[in-house]
């Protein structure tokens, strides 16, 4: 793996493919420090959310990073909002463009989807470590059909070629800053992540049922009202917005 030569606490390397960073950081997690990141040019078996598979080819780039905060495991899930913000910094800093936040963890430009995040939680010397992954759709130029009403690329959507390696050191940088503040002070990294989210003030699909999305609670979780006046906490399932990804 080629070294980023970043100054920082913990290695950071560049691959031109894997299977999947996620994979390659779950494999070094007995060895591996807090922070050590693992970035590539493409993945042969990218996953996202609920077992599905992540599209990873060239021109977009997917990055990992293993953190190891001395948090209860029922709090690491709050990290992938963590990531969705140093993901919105890192490309608006390069590109000068405004992204959003689609709960919980899609970042949108424009109305497309141009990132995922997948945090994953395992156990290590009997306590929980998470390993973030972000897969950004930097210069990718073809979707499959079924993927273009949602998905696009900065390049598609900005015309701007984005220089790889430059982002993936902008997104370990921004990782680096969001995961400290999110560790000292929770209040400030969730005032962040609820001023980027789209989602609250829209009527929303919660697992087919329509509501308003009210508020994004201190947990993360997202609060809305359905039609009859009840209100719910949702912390799972999936959760369209009106007006994106074909929900109109």
């Amino acid at each position: 793996m080629k070294p980023l030569g970043l100054s920082r606490r913990a290695p950071a390397w560049l691959e031109d493919c894997v299977d999947s960073t996620n994979l390659v950081l779950r494999r070094m997690a007995d060895e591996a420090a807090d922070g050590t990141a693992v970035a590539a040019l493409a993945q042969s078996a990218g996953r996202g959310r609920s077992g599905r598979s992540f599209l990873s080819p060239e021109g977009g780039l997917y990055l990992s990073m293993l953190l190891r905060p001395q948090l209860n495991a029922s709090e690491l899930p709050t990290l992938t909002a963590v990531a969705a913000v140093a993901v919105c910094r890192a490309i608006e800093a390069l590109c000068a463009v405004r992204c959003g936040i689609k709960w919980p963890n899609d970042v949108v430009l424009q109305g497309k989807k141009i990132c995922g995040i997948l945090v994953e939680s395992i156990w290590k010397d009997d306590r929980p470590c998470a390993i973030v992954g972000i897969g950004v759709n930097a210069n990718t130029d073809a979707f499959p059909e079924e993927l273009r009403e949602i998905a696009g690329s900065i390049r598609q959507l900005t015309g701007q070629t984005l220089e790889l390696e430059a982002l993936a050191a902008a997104l370990i940088g921004e990782l680096d800053r969001q995961y400290e503040l999110w560790l000292a002070e929770r209040s400030a990294a969730l005032a962040e992540y609820r001023a980027r989210c789209i989602s609250c003030g829209r009527e929303v699909l919660v697992d087919g049922r329509r509501a308003m999305a009210e508020e994004v609670c201190e947990d993360y979780a997202l609060l809305v009202r359905y039609d009859d006046g009840t209100r719910q906490a949702v912390r799972f399932g999936e959760v369209s917005v009106r007006g994106l990804y074909g929900y109109v």
